[in-house]
């Protein structure tokens, strides 16, 4: 019996140094890129621009089970959307479920989706209501190149209105939804 168990003690040890020191769990990094926000055509009547663009900023981790492929990407971003009156300023947190398949060793395919945590900054006036917090969906894909480098597409969408603008004018309270287009670049180290 003990001759059994210091086998099994001597393999589990052989396969632990043979595992390669890449394969690490959590590995962190830095994302960036730019936002395509749309739905501010109806409380924008002055102009007819549609989409505005902003960006974002910051650290984020991913945890990954080596073999299979799953894991979870989460990052804590500074996220600038829209323009003008309508300019947000925030506090971003995705957490993605992402999968990944492999094409070799330089290059891997993911998919992503999961909540948006998202936190406004910015102060109103009194004709402009917009929600301090809001909880959004994440829908992603990109390429990975070198384990290193990622290129990526996320739509977000939100689960409740952006903005509540009072149109004196009219004499109505306009609501519009900020959905919003992402391009990222991330570098993991």
């Amino acid at each position: 019996m003990k001759k059994i168990l210091s086998i099994c003690i001597m393999v589990v040890c052989c396969l632990a140094w043979a595992m390669p020191a890449q394969a690490q769990l959590i590995k962190f990094g830095v994302k960036g890129g730019v936002n395509l926000s749309k739905g501010l055509k109806e409380l924008v009547t002055e102009s007819p621009k549609d989409n505005s663009a902003g960006f974002f900023i910051g650290p984020m981790a991913e945890l990954t089970i080596p073999i299979v492929g799953l894991g979870v990407d989460a990052a804590l971003l500074f996220d600038q959307r829209g323009s003008g009156t309508f300019k947000q300023q925030a506090l971003d947190i995705p957490v993605n479920l992402k999968y990944t398949f492999g094409l070799g060793s330089l290059l891997a395919i993911y998919g992503a989706a999961g909540p948006d945590f998202y936190f406004d900054m910015k102060k109103d006036g009194r004709t402009l209501s917009r929600k301090n917090a809001q909880v959004g969906i994440n829908l992603g894909a990109g390429i990975k190149l070198v384990k290193h480098l990622q290129v990526g597409f996320v739509y977000n969408i939100p689960c409740g209105k952006t903005f509540e603008w009072e149109d004196e004018d009219a004499n109505k309270i306009v609501k519009s939804k900020n959905t919003t287009w992402q391009i990222a670049l991330a570098y993991i180290f």
